[in-house]
């Protein structure tokens, strides 16, 4: 007639939209965006309806129940404090059970969740109401319930094996993430807990103090900042560029034992790495057996002690080269693999032209080990700036410093952050902490992903 076919293809669906549903359906699929199941029940898919119905009806009573107040909820955070009030006739102190500003904002997001998936289903409504008129239109069979149960374990088996994925990962991961988001929005602090002192939107508030100039979380935000990323660059180019130049060295031709020697040095691995850390804690301490060995030689006085994580700038080397002891073995299992599979003809060639060693590493292994491990580089560099084992096991973020707000000279973004939210109750500093990290990560692992040879010419390796 002039319009646009509707085709039907292998995959057993009408390639269709929900606009093109409810523009080109008939008045039974229309009415399915307001009565959910109605163009199935035309069709004679009552289960199939039903469910669509009961949905509809389970969502216009939560609203109805709760639903709307907890948008108005939302709205305000609550407005009725809990109270303390002395009852005379009891002689006893009791609560009078006012708002919670953390539930009606726990409450407001999981309604407008809750709303977003009623609107999936209202187009899937719409969509599942045109696609059985289309096939009666067409002459094809309708498929009934139990049809629509077997396709489940063949053509739509990806939706029956992704379905209970997909629903704990909006419970348990997108839900708590928008929860926390919208911390950073409100003045939640540790002079506002509920249910006794309420919570309030404040906007970019929170943002604007951590980054005005002169204030103490300003003065805070941007060292540890630096000291991050100082931090992420040292603790994955040091582990990387040494855990590679040991493999190099285990599987040159002239090395034995080769299998003695990566068992030596990936030994470590087999110990848990709080234990490793803690260790280290107890050696490098002021009375711990690393100065105590250091007095005996008297390389130091006996009254003496080597600040290892008492000084702010020693405190930060040598938790970069324990975790240089800590790091190296991963990198040597991940790049022993990939320099067994180095073309040998590539060296051979380099000697052939009279290349050294080093113009050897710098002209082939360097460029095709970065080739091979971009990705695993990105991901590494983003773990390191969120590494918070090595930092909090070893020096606990110290030593504490009066020139910053909760933090010490060791904190990273995110140890600065669980202090923020642990120790201080200052919820919304840390939620903006949590996005303005996730932003910089973010941005800087994408581009940097996207610039890659890795990304950019992934078939081939020149």
């Amino acid at each position: 007639m002039g319009s646009k076919q509707i085709t039907y293809g292998n995959s057993g669906a009408w390639d269709m939209s929900f606009h093109t549903a409810f523009r080109k359906g008939n008045w039974m699929t229309k009415l399915s965006a307001f009565i959910f199941g109605l163009g199935n029940f035309c069709c004679r898919q009552f289960l199939r309806g039903i469910l669509y119905l009961a949905l509809e009806v389970i969502y216009l009573y939560y609203m109805a129940a709760y639903g709307i107040t907890s948008l108005k909820n939302l709205i305000t955070l609550g407005t009725i404090a809990q109270i303390e009030v002395f009852n005379e006739e009891k002689q006893i102190y009791e609560y009078i059970v006012g708002d919670n500003s953390m539930l009606c904002l726990l409450y407001g997001v999981l309604t407008i969740v809750i709303t977003l998936a009623f609107i999936y289903c209202l187009r899937g409504s719409v969509k599942s109401a045109y696609d059985s008129q289309r096939k009666r239109e067409a002459g094809k069979e309708v498929p009934n319930f139990l049809e629509d149960l077997r396709s489940l374990k063949q053509k739509n088996l990806h939706k029956a094996m992704l379905f209970t994925p997909i629903i704990g990962i909006i419970c348990f991961t997108i839900i708590p993430l928008i929860f926390m988001i919208l911390i950073a929005f409100t003045n939640y602090d540790k002079n506002h807990q509920p249910p006794g002192n309420l919570f309030d939107w404040v906007g970019l508030a929170n943002f604007k103090a951590l980054f005005k100039e002169g204030s103490l979380l300003s003065k805070t935000f941007w060292p540890i900042l630096g000291w991050t990323f100082t931090w992420a660059i040292f603790a994955t180019f040091s582990c990387y560029i040494l855990g590679m130049i040991l493999a190099i060295l285990i599987n040159r031709e002239g090395t034995r034992c080769k299998g003695f020697w990566r068992f030596l040095f990936v030994l470590s691995i087999a110990i848990p790495q709080f234990v490793s850390l803690l260790t280290m804690r107890t050696m490098f301490n002021t009375n711990g057996p690393v100065n105590s060995l250091l007095r005996t030689l008297k390389v130091i006085g006996k009254t003496e002690a080597i600040p290892f994580f008492t000084d702010p700038t020693l405190a930060r080397i040598t938790i970069i080269c324990i975790n240089i002891w800590i790091g190296v073995p991963y990198t040597l299992l991940t790049t022993t693999g990939i320099l067994q599979n180095i073309p040998r003809d590539l060296y051979d060639a380099a000697k052939v032209d009279g290349a050294n060693a080093i113009v050897i590493f710098f002209k082939i292994t360097l460029p095709y080990m970065l080739f091979i491990t971009t990705p695993h580089l990105i991901t590494t560099f983003v773990g390191n700036i969120n590494n918070f084992n090595v930092i909090f096991l070893l020096s606990g973020g110290g030593p504490d410093s009066l020139e910053y707000y909760a933090a010490g000279k060791t904190d990273l973004l995110i140890t600065w952050l669980y202090r923020l939210t642990l120790t201080e109750k200052d919820y919304n500093i840390g939620s903006v902490i949590g996005i303005i990290s996730f932003i910089i990560l973010a941005t800087m692992s994408l581009i940097t992903y996207r610039s890659s040879k890795s990304y950019k010419d992934e078939e081939a390796f020149q």
